[in-house]
């Protein structure tokens, strides 16, 4: 992943409002400069929520890569619950959890969301965003093992501490919008240094929905422990076989503000001509 000041140092080309960056991001593992279109006229998206935040859409195909708000796109903040991801291929390749069929315990204690109290296996999980039972499998795996495979997974800062049930909600692991679009587009090909097994599960317990040719895939996250929280969404669209991933975050002052996720989300993937 590029120096955050990669997109500031871009060289820029201004067509009809929208600035044409050639970055030197580089995705996937591979050294090629991809294109990148910055689009402040899609800053009135979030406007209109009267939220703050960043957008990412990397179009595989064509490596080209369209940001809203590129300083922030580059910024890392916690994973919250978009670590599931991580966390379910890790499980699955170390062998912590058997399989998404395996039910795992919550732990028995009170939670601040009735859905969590009950034990249930990765697919019910990841659709809840149960945090005790994605603990325990944390625990599970246990601290040598997650901190070895967030390296070869190349996830964000790869940092984790000594805490291991806690650091991807309080860090001090991070990772930034655009990390995240590279994250989950590996993930959608295929293309992580893990078994086409796991990568398949974890592809097919984050599908959310089909319309028309278009399927998509996504997780969203929530980090509290910061003033205001962060809202994350992340994931892909698959349309006829091309690969459109994208990851947005937007500052979250109160919990009503919990459902813009994914509103705007739809809606930038809407004016994009994705979904």
């Amino acid at each position: 992943m590029p120096h955050p000041s990669c997109l500031t140092l871009a060289r820029r080309r201004f067509i009809g409002g929208a600035a044409t960056l050639v970055a030197c991001l580089a995705f996937a593992g591979t050294a090629d400069a991809a294109s990148v279109e910055e689009r402040p006229d899609l800053r009135a998206v979030f406007d209109e929520q009267g939220v703050r935040g960043t957008f990412v859409l990397y179009d595989v195909t064509t490596e080209r890569i369209t940001v809203v708000n590129g300083e922030r796109a580059n910024r890392r903040y916690a994973p919250a619950s978009t670590f599931k991801i991580a966390n379910s291929l890790i499980a699955l390749e170390t062998g912590a959890v058997a399989d998404e069929t395996e039910v795992v315990p919550y732990g028995g204690k009170p939670q601040p969301v009735e859905a969590w109290e009950r034990d249930m296996n990765m697919r019910e999980a990841i659709k809840v965003s149960n945090v005790p039972v994605y603990q325990e499998i944390a625990r599970r795996i246990g601290l040598e093992r997650m901190r070895a495979m967030i390296d070869r997974l190349d996830y964000g800062n790869r940092e984790i501490g000594a805490v291991v049930d806690r650091f991807w909600l309080d860090g001090p692991l991070a990772i930034s919008a655009l990390e995240q679009a590279r994250f989950v587009a590996r993930l959608a090909r295929g293309d992580l240094p893990v078994s086409a097994r796991s990568q398949f599960i974890v592809r097919d317990i984050l599908r959310l929905e089909q319309e028309g040719d278009a399927v998509l895939y996504g997780k969203t996250g929530w980090l509290a422990g910061t003033e205001p929280s962060i809202g994350w969404w992340t994931g892909w669209v698959d349309r006829d076989g091309k690969i459109y991933a994208f990851a947005l975050n937007i500052d979250m002052p109160s919990v009503e503000d919990a459902p813009k996720r994914i509103a705007i989300g739809r809606s930038l993937l809407a004016r994009l001509g994705v979904l």
